[in-house]
């Protein structure tokens, strides 16, 4: 059993059968447009023409009540909702349903003056006061039961309105402490994992600069980038495992008191780095997750990757349980996105699988630390610029519906992302511009660019639906792994590697026959040498590539490897071996040793493609245009998004016809956004034929 099974057992073990996560369905129609509500900010008095303004924006879902746990409970075990009951009953008078969020972002002042010690450290010891938010320390069992008792309070209260279509577990989760119960509880966990001291000091090397521990409790907490790198993998999912416990424990309160049909979730942040999503996501619903563009320049492929990862935690439907009207507050330059990009955004999030798209937020608090944030009202009540765009986009919504109702984007690629590795390769990049998830952007660029679609999936996860299978950095296997790729490959699946893959073992360290570690006998080649880079080196091969950041020097082992590209220049790696390619039973694999210039890995994209026997999603759209694909029981709906600046001639396939918006002449316009649905016969052939050779 490996960490991640580990982890995810002792989190499945804390919860009764009929708390586990699968079952609930949004009792919502989707797609849906929405907003987080903070009536508690606000007199009485104004809720009225606020849910007016929301039902004639055509708004479904209010998010309400992740930050008011002082109005909540404004003394240890005073409870009052009576306001909250009013804000429910308002909103859902006017069509409006709502999710509640948790308060636990937020904890009252009463509770930390009480409990110090339930307050986040960081681990230069510095303790995080009030007036911020996430400020409290996950380790701390005082805090979890007071998070508990809240949850359940609200649990029993709302648990079968019907105007509470789901829950929200707290608010962008994710910050590690170091306090003295967080160092008691490591020292337990690492006791649980090793058994003994000397496991412990075996497996991670400890005679290494006399680091050889006698006591689990001698063994420090800490992430620092000088520490043992086994310690910190560690660390990290130590912290994991807090957060997924954290997590399920309200889960499981909830769920006692809750109707079958409300949704349990967590909303998590662009490529959040603090903790192994799949595992936090066990014990929850669906997904669901926070989308800015800071620098009001949307990222349209880095998007759309995300939406992809953030849908593979859960693999279905997910929701944006925030996004931008305008621009945010907390960037270095907060630039508003231009018009018609907000609603660019929301239509993007989902083709690629979102089932709303909720805005933060509906109005500016008076004061706090984010007045400067864009809104769709003014403090005044009064909408904002935004407003009709946000108002167009949810008409169009309820206009999709009934094609979209229980769809999901089509893919036929996987990228494997696994947080494990990310972590071990961010400690020690060996080259500083050797980031992990650029280099996941940059695998799925040239797939975005011919609109093709994937799914984002963790190494655990099921590879045999896959006719194609990428996995940018898998740093770290164990043999288990390594077995199942075999396998995956043996029955006809096409494997593709990426640098420093098997370099090390699930204990961050490397593998003692080197690497490629337990993928040698698959990939039939061993890596001879690494080399970072600080120049591009032009590579010999069927297409123009250079390799930039990184190089390894790769030696076929096997007799049938085939060298797809060779360094031309440079050093210790002129003319060996950068890129290649074996066939493997029915399947087979490609290993890239170098990371390579966007030229080069959308030509590598297209070598592999033709391996795979796979093509181009969409022939039909031309390029510049972004193009999605959802199927259902209703057919096969098409989203085509032109984020260029000019406009785009299309020619549907027979039998399509427009579900929402318009070509003027025959032209998709710059900034402009069309849903092109086929019925479910047709549709079923054109998936079919949509993306085989």
């Amino acid at each position: 059993m490996n960490r991640r099974q580990v982890l995810a057992t002792s989190v499945l073990a804390m919860l009764p059968g009929p708390a586990l996560a699968g079952a609930s369905e949004p009792a919502l129609s989707s797609p849906i447009v929405g907003t987080s509500w903070y009536p508690e900010q606000w007199p009485m008095e104004a809720w009225a023409r606020d849910l007016d303004l929301m039902r004639e924006a055509g708004l479904k879902v209010v998010r309400i009540g992740e930050f008011a746990w002082s109005r909540m409970e404004p003394r240890d075990g005073r409870f009052d909702f009576d306001w909250l009951d009013s804000a429910i009953a308002a909103a859902g008078s006017r069509g409006l349903q709502t999710v509640l969020g948790t308060p636990t972002a937020a904890p009252p002042i009463w509770l930390t003056e009480a409990h110090p010690e339930v307050l986040r450290v960081a681990e230069n010891g510095e303790v995080q006061g009030h007036g911020e938010r996430r400020q409290f320390s996950v380790a701390s069992s005082t805090y979890r039961r007071y998070a508990v008792r809240i949850a359940s309070e609200m649990g029993r209260r709302y648990g079968q309105n019907s105007n509470v279509a789901g829950w929200q577990i707290d608010n962008e989760i994710g910050l590690e402490t170091f306090d003295a119960e967080a160092k008691v509880r490591w020292a337990r966990w690492l006791e649980g994992l090793y058994r003994t001291i000397d496991s412990l000091n075996d497996r991670w090397t400890t005679a290494y600069w006399s680091q050889t521990y006698q006591r689990f409790d001698q063994v420090p907490l800490s992430l620092g980038r000088d520490q043992n790198p086994a310690l910190v993998l560690d660390a990290h999912r130590f912290f994991s495992g807090l957060w997924a416990d954290y997590v399920s424990d309200q889960a499981a309160a909830l769920r006692v008191s809750s109707a079958p049909d409300q949704f349990v979730t967590t909303n998590s942040t662009l490529w959040n780095n603090h903790f192994d999503q799949h595992l936090v996501h066990q014990t929850l619903d669906h997904a669901a997750w926070d989308l800015y563009a800071p620098s009001g320049r949307p990222d349209w492929a880095g998007n759309a990757l995300h939406h992809a990862t953030v849908r593979g935690y859960k693999q279905r439907a997910f929701w944006v349980m925030e996004t931008q009207p305008g621009h945010v507050n907390w960037g270095p330059l907060n630039r508003s996105v231009d018009p018609g990009e907000t609603r660019l955004m929301a239509w993007q999030a989902v083709a690629r699988g979102a089932d709303a798209v909720l805005y933060w937020q509906w109005r500016s608090a008076l004061g706090g630390q984010e007045q400067y944030h864009g809104t769709l009202v003014g403090p005044d009540g009064t909408p904002n610029a935004v407003f009709p765009e946000v108002a167009q986009t949810a008409r169009e919504f309820a206009l999709a519906s009934p094609f979209l109702l229980g769809s999901t984007p089509h893919a036929e690629i996987a990228l494997i992302y696994d947080q494990d590795s990310r972590w071990a390769l961010e400690q020690q990049r060996h080259a500083e511009d050797y980031d992990p998830t650029r280099v996941m952007k940059a695998w799925h660029r040239p797939l975005y660019d011919r609109n093709i679609d994937v799914d984002v999936i963790g190494p655990e996860q099921d590879l045999n639906r896959y006719r194609l299978v990428m996995a940018p950095a898998l740093h770290l296997v164990d043999a288990d792994l390594a077995g199942r790729l075999s396998a995956y490959v043996e029955q006809g699946g096409w494997l593709v590697l990426g640098p420093r893959s098997g370099m090390k073992t699930e204990d961050n360290a490397l593998w003692p026959n080197g690497q490629p570690g337990p993928l040698a006998t698959l990939l039939g080649v061993e890596v001879d040498g690494f080399y970072a880079l600080d120049d591009e080196r032009p590579l010999e091969g069927s297409w123009s590539a250079k390799a930039r950041v990184w190089a390894e020097t790769i030696r076929p082992v096997a007799s049938d490897v085939e060298v797809l590209a060779r360094y031309a220049v440079g050093g210790w790696t002129q003319g060996q071996p950068a890129i290649v390619q074996r066939r493997v039973g029915q399947g087979g694999t490609v290993y890239v040793g170098a990371l390579l210039d966007e030229t080069g890995q959308g030509g590598l994209t297209d070598r592999i493609l033709s391996s795979a026997g796979l093509k181009p999603g969409l022939p039909w759209v031309p390029a510049g245009v972004e193009a999605a694909m959802r199927t259902g029981p209703a057919g096969v709906c098409w989203f085509l998004l032109n984020t260029s600046s000019q406009a785009a001639a299309i020619e549907f396939p027979p039998g399509a016809r427009i579900a929402v918006g318009r070509l003027v002449e025959g032209r998709l316009g710059p900034g402009d956004v069309v849903v092109v649905w086929q019925g479910a016969s047709q549709g079923a052939q054109a998936v079919r034929t949509s993306s085989r050779l």
